[in-house]
């Protein structure tokens, strides 16, 4: 399971963007599954998602499996003895525990899709404001000799990245900051 999971890592981002892309086409293993059901994968912004998925589970899923490892279980037990459904424990055992590895993993995983390119142009088919990714759009730019351009969408890139992670730090120290208070009471 380990292997599967550091797949994307392991794989070159193209060979991923075109097994992705044979798989989901209407003619594809998975794609031939979902064209009955009026859905197509490949060359939609379905298959951006598919593809950005791919590339970023495993950091969510490195993020986790120590936390949930290091979960005390006898405070899972408590919670069953004290009444709480399998629900509310994981609600207010588990959850609050998992959320800022969760965030990280996410954020890690956004960060990496944001200059994905390899695996993504294959799989979206690059159409004009409907599927056409950043990274595409930076390439396009710098092939016109539109460094400027260019250098622009990198910049918005780069500010979105910074705030996104900005932010994604900011409430992760409220609320490891707000278990600590609730620990103390």
């Amino acid at each position: 399971m380990d292997g599967m999971i550091d797949l994307p890592f392991a794989l070159p981002t193209a060979v991923a963007g075109i097994a992705l892309t044979s798989l989901y086409t209407e003619s594809g293993w998975i794609g031939s599954l979902l064209a009955p059901l009026g859905i197509q994968a490949a060359f939609s912004p379905l298959g951006v998602t598919i593809a950005l998925t791919f590339i970023g589970l495993p950091f969510v899923v490195r993020m986790v499996e120590p936390v949930l490892k290091a979960l005390d279980k006898e405070t899972e037990e408590a919670s069953a003895l004290l009444g709480a459904t399998s629900f509310q424990t994981f609600k207010r055992v588990i959850f609050p525990v998992l959320i800022p590895a969760l965030l990280a993993g996410m954020t890690l995983a956004f960060a990496r899709a944001l200059g994905e390119y390899g695996s993504v142009v294959f799989i979206a088919g690059n159409m004009p404001m409907k599927t056409e990714i950043v990274p595409l759009l930076i390439m396009t730019k710098l092939e016109q000799f539109d460094y400027g351009g260019a250098t622009a969408i990198a910049v918005v890139m780069l500010t979105i990245s910074f705030l996104l992670l900005l932010a994604v730090n900011g409430l992760q120290w409220l609320i490891a900051r707000k278990l600590g208070q609730r620990r103390a009471s």
